[in-house]
């Protein structure tokens, strides 16, 4: 498919600076640009790049200022980044799209799947499970029975929906198994990372709200409730009966202890441990967390704390002899 830069500026609302006329048919990063790609922008860092670049047309804000011209074609907009996840959504929804069921996928035939989606190969769909319309579940996929699955959801390679969440009850024996009797229930429109594990509650059911993305090996614990639209990176950690609120950005390899409630709109820096409930519209890093400044006032001092642990040694035989001598007179 090919595009001329007139027809791109269209789509995103933005101002072209050279030749309207310009083809592309592919993307490209700026650094690595070729004739024919289209490129984006948005980071201060990479400006040099555009100067040498061969991309045929490059995404760029308003507000950047070049101190030389350059080759490409410019299409000036209010955010480069958000016009190319614009174009690049267009163009993912004119690939052609798989639907139906692999030969080489496992469907229970008291599964239900619905319209528009597509089940990979080596996939597993467990006994009454339900999958709703436009949905892509991708080969290793694992779906264990009587899960629930809204519309337009992503489940990435590896991903497992439904495996026994981690309840043992502790005996002079050993660990006995507390049966997982729940399900898992995941709403419409969310994205699954390759390898995340959803464990099906005890009783109940364990929930990924409408719109939650999760990246890869995520950790989702029994009896768990994930927020509307709550993003977590790669890592992250989610024990067992913890509510998390609605639009929560998680970094990577954040943990979040059991039994607990996260707010609205927390946002958690990577690494962070969380012990405790927290409340909403919070910007937080660190463990236990706390806001920006003061954890990284925290981290410096620290660092210095074999500094200043020499200084009070010091300053305790000081003291000493100063005891010494008065005690003397």
């Amino acid at each position: 498919m090919e595009f001329k830069a007139i027809q791109i500026a269209q789509l995103i609302e933005g101002r072209i600076e050279g030749d309207e006329n310009a083809v592309v048919n592919s993307f490209a990063k700026i650094e690595e640009g070729k004739p024919g790609a289209i490129s984006f922008l948005s980071n201060p860092k990479y400006t040099h790049y555009i100067y040498d670049t061969e991309s045929s047309v490059v995404l760029v804000d308003e507000s950047v200022q070049l101190e030389k011209p350059v080759k490409a074609t410019l299409i000036r907009v209010k955010n480069a980044y958000e016009s190319v996840a614009k174009l690049l959504q267009i163009y993912a929804s004119m690939l052609p799209k798989k639907t139906g069921i692999d030969p080489l996928a496992f469907v229970s035939p008291s599964a239900k799947v619905g319209k528009n989606t597509w089940v990979g190969p080596f996939a597993y769909v467990g006994d009454n499970v339900v999958i709703g319309d436009n949905c892509q579940v991708n080969p290793h996929v694992t779906i264990y029975h009587d899960c629930r699955i809204g519309n337009n959801v992503i489940l990435h390679s590896g991903s497992v929906i439904g495996a026994d969440g981690f309840g043992f009850a502790p005996t002079p024996d050993g660990y006995d198994k507390i049966p997982q009797l729940g399900i898992v229930t995941i709403e419409d429109n969310v994205e699954i990372g390759a390898n995340t594990c959803i464990d099906r509650s005890t009783m109940g059911s364990t929930y990924v709200r409408k719109g939650v993305k999760l990246d890869n090996l995520v950790q989702i614990a029994h009896n768990t409730d994930i927020g509307e639209n709550t993003v977590m990176s790669a890592q992250v950690g989610v024990a067992g009966s913890t509510k998390v609120g609605q639009w929560c950005m998680f970094g990577g390899q954040v943990g979040i202890a059991g039994h607990i409630t996260i707010g609205n709109k927390v946002l958690l820096g990577a690494q962070s441990g969380v012990p405790s409930s927290l409340k909403d519209n919070q910007t937080l890093i660190g463990t236990p967390p706390m806001e920006k400044l003061p954890f990284f006032k925290s981290q410096a001092i620290f660092q210095r704390l074999p500094e200043l642990y020499k200084q009070i040694q010091a300053l305790q035989k000081e003291v000493e002899s100063l005891k010494k001598q008065i005690n003397n007179q």
